[in-house]
């Protein structure tokens, strides 16, 4: 049974390395026969606990469910009964995740990313900030119609230029070049629809 599987667990073990141990177990004699990546410190020959697994299953794959590893460290673990050409179980092949790592990640993303000490943005600072205004326009402008940047049409881009034009976004040094290159068009565009908005109808 190890041989037609091994190279299976070896195969998950590798593309997970080295966050997953694949544990294949003998359904014969109860028993370990093959760990690929071994962090559970257990042995080809030990006991496997399945003596009171059923000869027949309700399915084939069992979990995922949650475990903890020796070192206390939680996995998150898969089992998939293996067959043979009849179609009797011969052995299980488990996979156990060390989900740890990413359990620590995510607390430090939250923590990171939490937002406790963030203070408002000081009116010293930021009162004459139009990329920062310009910015929050467009971005407002944008969810309200339920678009983004990377599939505005010329139409769309018009309409925004028209937008922010009447929000009196233009009067900063520079602000129709800093708009050009955020909405991903010409400078000359941006004038020639201003000046089209000055022109009488």
């Amino acid at each position: 049974m190890t041989s037609r599987h091994q190279a299976t667990a070896d195969a998950i073990a590798t593309l997970l390395y080295p966050y997953a141990e694949v544990v294949l177990h003998d359904m014969a004699s109860h028993t370990v026969a093959y760990i690929a990546n071994n962090f559970s410190k257990r042995s080809v020959g030990d006991d496997s606990g399945l003596d009171e697994l059923p000869a027949k299953l309700e399915t084939d794959i069992i979990g995922p469910y949650e475990k903890l590893n020796w070192d206390g460290r939680r996995l998150r673990s898969i089992s998939v009964a293996l067959r043979d050409e009849a179609g009797r179980i011969e052995g299980l092949m488990c996979i156990n995740m060390d989900i740890s790592v990413f359990e620590s990640a995510r607390a430090a993303l939250n923590l990171f990313l939490s937002g406790d000490r963030v203070v408002a943005q000081p009116d010293v600072l930021f009162q004459d900030d139009w990329q920062e205004r310009i910015n929050q326009f467009i971005h407002r402008w944008l969810r309200t119609r339920q678009l983004s940047l990377s599939i505005l049409q010329r139409e769309h881009k018009r309409e925004l230029v028209e937008a922010l034009q009447q929000e009196g976004a233009f009067r900063g040094r520079n602000a129709a070049n800093y708009a050009a290159n955020v909405l991903g068009m010409g400078r000359a565009t941006i004038y020639k629809y201003l000046k089209e908005m000055k022109e009488p109808t």
